[in-house]
């Protein structure tokens, strides 16, 4: 029996795998799992979210299962405010924040 290898993750997948835009497509990755979550959290099916977003309900399940290469990161923070979800992007230099977060929410 021959011994699996195992690798240690980066904690980035696609930079794992050799992706050349890891860290944007990383970024975006976690920005669709949290649109699932404001989804679940809101009881919403991909047509009452698709409604809300902006987002066309098939546009939406294919971003849903993974394939949102050709989607901006800009898009995903829209329509995560659009279902009433605030966003706060904190930038850190040296591991110490630098200014306030940026705060996204809704606009009304």
């Amino acid at each position: 029996m021959t011994k699996a290898r195992v690798e240690r993750s980066s904690g980035n997948v696609f930079a794992d795998l050799g992706f050349a835009d890891a860290e944007e497509l990383d970024l975006k990755a976690g920005l669709v799992m949290k649109l699932a979550d404001v989804m679940r959290a809101r009881g919403l099916n991909q047509t009452a979210a698709a409604r809300l977003t902006g987002i066309s309900q098939p546009d939406l399940s294919r971003i849903l299962h993974g394939r949102f290469r050709d989607v901006s990161a800009d898009r995903l923070f829209r329509a995560l405010t659009r279902l009433d979800a605030e966003v706060d992007i904190t930038v850190r230099s040296g591991g110490e924040p630098v200014g306030d977060p940026i705060h996204l929410q809704a606009v009304a």
